[in-house]
């Protein structure tokens, strides 16, 4: 049997797929959208390309965390000066910037190499349950829970 690895010809149409964040638990949808960008959900899954789709995520702000973290976990920023780094609890974060939540939690489950920099790319999220992208018809993808 000879095994198949996706050329660029391939993977040169891409299919646009839409999340709805809305009442999931953040570590869940993670998984899933980093399997589709990355093409795990495709027969020409091919691990050094970029061989997946477009992630379109909406209702970012109503994204569910697990046990205590919405009172516990805290994002740190460090500026690279002594004493310069900073703590940002989940709240405040959902607040401020509720996309950042779903983007960090992608880029922590993607490889650490210049590949998963182009993937990320790819994943557009939105606060709101409105998105710009209708015209590339989106596949709407199902809760699996």
């Amino acid at each position: 049997m000879k095994t198949t690895l996706a050329t660029v010809s391939d993977v040169a149409n891409k299919k646009w797929y839409l999340f709805d964040a809305g009442g999931r638990v953040l570590g869940r949808l993670a998984v899933e959208i980093a399997n589709v960008l990355r093409g795990r959900n495709l027969p020409l899954y091919t691990p050094h390309m970029d061989a997946g789709g477009v992630v379109i995520v909406i209702n970012a702000e109503k994204i569910k965390l697990t046990g205590s973290k919405d009172g516990k976990k805290e994002y740190m920023f460090y500026s690279g000066y002594q004493g310069g780094e900073k703590y940002i609890p989940v709240a405040r974060m959902r607040a401020k910037k509720p996309e950042f939540l779903i983007e960090h939690a992608v880029r922590g489950m993607l490889p650490k190499n210049v590949l998963s920099e182009k993937l990320m790319t790819h994943l557009k999220v939105y606060a709101g349950s409105s998105h710009p992208h209708a015209a590339q018809q989106p596949v709407i993808v199902k809760a699996k829970e």
